[in-house]
């Protein structure tokens, strides 16, 4: 996988963590893909080929692909998942946990650095930098 559809797979494992896509994310995922200069008709059609393929295979194929990735592109990556995860205000847990599994443990990146990335795309895509890892916890 090269960095685009390792990254729409990233999206689209993020969107399905908690079992709810909602119209924020969606709406991130096309700024994401506008700001990373792909085609929306691209963007569509590897989500539509996610759809058919199992969720554990995809999160192997993308660490695969990640890992492949020089350590600037893995840190952008997770950025922009941490900046979609928290399009509703605050990150849900099963979103969490993908993210942290996927940064910490298999990526070994510095949290710092994904903060300073995802204040820059916030930028980009909200006009506005700040960062964000409030995590909902249901009760």
């Amino acid at each position: 996988m090269d960095y685009k559809a390792t990254l729409t797979s990233l999206y689209y494992l993020l969107i399905c963590a908690d079992g709810k896509v909602n119209e924020r994310e969606l709406s991130l995922g096309r700024k994401m893909m506008e700001a990373e200069g792909f085609g929306v008709d691209t963007f569509d059609a590897q989500l539509d080929a996610f759809k058919a393929k199992n969720l554990a295979t995809l999160y192997n194929d993308c660490l695969i692909g990640l890992k492949k990735l020089d350590t600037k592109s893995q840190i952008k990556a997770i950025a922009w998942l941490c900046v979609i995860a928290n399009s509703d205000g605050f990150m849900d847990k099963e979103e969490w946990i993908l993210i942290y599994k996927i940064y910490h443990t298999e990526l070994k990146l510095a949290l710092d650095d994904i903060m300073k990335t995802q204040k820059e795309l916030n930028q980009i895509v909200h006009g506005k930098s700040f960062q964000s890892l409030g995590v909902r916890v249901a009760k």
